[in-house]
C-alpha cells in the first residue's frame, strides 16, 4: 500500500466541493484546449508522456497537497520547455500572481520566452547556466556554486519536478538551501524524487523494470543506473532528502510514494513537500 506521511497542520482549509469540481474542470480544459501552446515533440527533453495531461496532472497536486494559490508568486526550477508553466497560465492570476522559470538548458528557455511570455507577461523565463552531466556538461556554474538569481524572500510556492532525480547528493543540500532563502515565511517547496526505501524492493514485480538497475554508490546516500549516465536517473536513501530539506530549515509537510515502486498512487515519482514556517508559528 502506498505510504503517504502528512505532517502539515490538520486545520489548514482543504478544498471544498465546489472548489474541487473548478480544478477538475479546469484541468480537463488545459488537457483538451488545442490552443495552449505545446513544443513539438522532437523539441520535448523532460521525459515521456503527453505533455498537457501531466501539467494538468501537477497542476492538480500543487493545488490539492500544497494548497497552491492563484494570487501565489511561483518558482519552477528546472522548468525545461515549459510543461508545468503552461497549465500554471491558467491558474496564476495576471494581476497579482508572477511565475519564473529557470533551466540550464537554453532551447527549451528560448521557446517559453517565444511561446508563453508573450501572452502572459506575468511568465519570466531565464538561463542558468549551471553544470549537468546530463543536461548542460559544459555549464559554466558548479553544482555546489549554484545561486538562484533572486532575492530573499520573494515566493511563495518552489516546485522542482525532476530536478532531484538529476542531482548529486551534495546539489540536493544546495538548492534546498537557496529555494529556503528565495521562499517568504509560509512558502512550500514541492519535490520529485525516486527514494529508495529497500534494496530489496528493487525486485519487487511491480517496481517499474526501467529503474530495476538502480545500484548504490558505496558510501554515498545515492543511487545511479548501471551502465547509464550517472544523471540519467538518481536515487536517493529514504532520509536523505528529508535530512537536507531540514538542514536547510524547512519542516517536511507531506512525503507520498509513488507507483514505480510498485505501489498504488496517484502519481509516478515520490513526492516531499516543505514548508518554510513562519516566523511567529
Amino acid at each position: 500500500m502506498n505510504q503517504i506521511l502528512a505532517f502539515s497542520n490538520p486545520n489548514e482549509p482543504v478544498l471544498d466541493a465546489k472548489s474541487e469540481q473548478h480544478l477538475d474542470w479546469l484541468c480537463q480544459q488545459i488537457i483538451g484546449n488545442r490552443f495552449l501552446p505545446v513544443p513539438p515533440e522532437e523539441a520535448v527533453f523532460v521525459g515521456d508522456g503527453d505533455y498537457r495531461a501531466i501539467g494538468a496532472e501537477f497542476l492538480a497536486h500543487f493545488v490539492r497537497r500544497a494548497g497552491l494559490m492563484p494570487e501565489y508568486d511561483v518558482l519552477d526550477i528546472g522548468c525545461g520547455i515549459g510543461r508545468m508553466a503552461v497549465p500554471l497560465t491558467q491558474y496564476l492570476d495576471r494581476a497579482d500572481a508572477i511565475y519564473e522559470g529557470i533551466d540550464p538548458v537554453a532551447n527549451g528557455i528560448e521557446w517559453c520566452k517565444r511561446t508563453i511570455s508573450p501572452a502572459y507577461p506575468n511568465f519570466g523565463f531565464q538561463v542558468q547556466d549551471v553544470k549537468n552531466a546530463l543536461y548542460n556538461p559544459e555549464g559554466s556554474i558548479g553544482g555546489r556554486g549554484m545561486r538562484l538569481p533572486y532575492q530573499d524572500g520573494v515566493f511563495d510556492f518552489a516546485a522542482m519536478i525532476s530536478v532531484a532525480t538529476h542531482l548529486p547528493p551534495e546539489e540536493i543540500e544546495t538548492y534546498c538551501a537557496e529555494v529556503f532563502r528565495v521562499l517568504r515565511p509560509g512558502g512550500k517547496l514541492f519535490l520529485t524524487a525516486f527514494i529508495i526505501r529497500d534494496a530489496d524492493e528493487l525486485s519487487n514485480p511491480g517496481c517499474d523494470p526501467r529503474l530495476t538497475g538502480f545500484e548504490r554508490l558505496e558510501n554515498q546516500p545515492c543511487w545511479h543506473l548501471k551502465g547509464e549516465n550517472p544523471m540519467a536517473a538518481v536515487g536517493f536513501d529514504d532520509g536523505f532528502i528529508d535530512g537536507a530539506m531540514a538542514n536547510a530549515g524547512f519542516t517536511l509537510a507531506a512525503k507520498s510514494f509513488g507507483t514505480w515502486h510498485g505501489d498504488p498512487a496517484d502519481h509516478y515519482q515520490d513526492f516531499l513537500i516543505a514548508e518554510k514556517l513562519r516566523r511567529n508559528a
